[in-house]
């Protein structure tokens, strides 16, 4: 298995429940991990993809393209999902609404010793917040 794949099934297959979730993280990841110039805890990382797979049910990536350099990897993709729980927004919980939602996403990643170890995440948050009806435009 690739570790574009290994990466997208930690974040589409629901870790509820799954008591080898770290460990799966683990293997794809670096513990800490450096997100967007923050340093993460791995288990803070399982939490993230435990708050969004309770947000968003289904979520499925369609990937659009993928860059490889020696020691990075950019991925453009789309993840899609319906909206089922709250989603925890930059501006507080949005309760759940039924809807279908697309999130166009670039990931920059940085491998080291084949694990993530530095993620540049650039999702279109605006974009989504408007899908579930939370701001207008």
């Amino acid at each position: 298995m690739t570790l574009i794949n290994q990466l997208f099934d930690l974040w589409q297959d629901p870790i509820e429940g799954r008591p080898e979730a770290y460990s799966d993280f683990a293997e794809v990841y670096c513990d800490p991990v450096i997100v967007n110039g923050n340093e993460m805890a791995l288990a803070d990382l399982v939490v993230r993809a435990r708050t969004l797979q309770g947000a968003l049910a289904g979520l499925k990536a369609d990937i659009l393209q993928v860059v490889e350099g020696d020691s990075s990897l950019a991925i453009a993709f789309v993840m899609r999902g319906r909206h089922t729980g709250d989603y925890a927004s930059p501006f507080g919980p949005v309760p759940a609404t039924g809807r279908e939602v697309a999130i166009r996403t670039i990931d920059v990643l940085t491998l080291t010793d084949g694990r993530i170890s530095r993620i540049w995440v650039n999702a279109d948050d605006l974009g989504l917040l408007r899908q579930l009806g939370a701001i207008g435009g």
